[in-house]
């Protein structure tokens, strides 16, 4: 998959991530491994929701009458991993815009001509208020907004930028690849393959578990290859 492909993907398939985050039903679990760069982002996220749990904890102890364990408001994982992806886009996009960003044009000083002046203003402020300009923030921008600047930078389209080195092309391709890799992860578009801790009941050997991909789960055995699919689940 090639950069541009990887940026186009993360903004034409996040409508899915919001879907499976509204509805707690999409995606696999536990979550796949988290960027290492972004941890600490992360443990921000965790704490939002030990709040959460904490809230809700604490109602539960106000009204002893609402028994049993209730799900949280959103699925806790896609959420996780949207937010991982928006953060490292943002990181990524700073890095690009402080390499090849072009600063805006100066204000004239008091001592231009008043019209030099005031044409030397307008094109000062027309351009520190071009839309293509990537705005260092405090607050984290969809991913679709992110990627799509991004893939601007990679085609090398019109603005206020200098040419992409070797270096900044590579960072918004590991950044990218990594991005598509978590979101098919959550979605459940990777295969998947993870051994089960019960043995076969007709040999006792290993059994494999394989998921994603869109297809049904099965389980096979590695000692005598016995097949389990979804249709022998439901028959039994």
């Amino acid at each position: 998959m090639t950069t541009a492909t990887a940026l186009r993907t993360i903004a034409t398939d996040w409508p899915r991530l919001t879907t499976a985050l509204e509805d707690g039903t999409n995606g696999t679990w536990p979550p796949a491994g988290r960027m290492t760069d972004y941890l600490r982002a992360l443990d921000v996220e965790q704490a939002e929701y030990d709040r959460w749990r904490a809230g809700h904890r604490a109602a539960l102890d106000r009204n002893p009458a609402q028994l049993g364990a209730t799900r949280p408001p959103l699925s806790i994982h896609v959420h996780d991993a949207m937010r991982t992806i928006e953060i490292a886009l943002a990181g990524c996009a700073d890095v690009i815009a402080a390499q090849s960003q072009i600063e805006p044009t100066p204000f004239a000083t008091a001592d231009w001509p008043a019209a030099d002046r005031t044409r030397r203003n307008a094109r000062a402020r027309a351009d520190l208020a071009d839309p293509k300009r990537w705005r260092f923030r405090g607050n984290v921008p969809r991913a679709p907004y992110t990627a799509l600047w991004l893939l601007a930078r990679v085609e090398a389209r019109p603005g206020p930028f200098r040419p992409l080195t070797d270096a900044g092309r590579r960072h918004i391709a590991g950044i990218a690849r990594e991005a598509v890799t978590r979101m098919d992860r959550v979605l459940g578009l990777v295969v998947a393959d993870v051994e089960d801790a019960r043995p076969c009941p007709d040999c006792g050997g290993l059994i494999t578990v394989r998921s994603g991909a869109g297809a049904p789960p099965m389980a096979r055995c590695s000692g005598c290859e016995r097949l389990w699919t979804m249709a022998d689940t439901m028959a039994a």
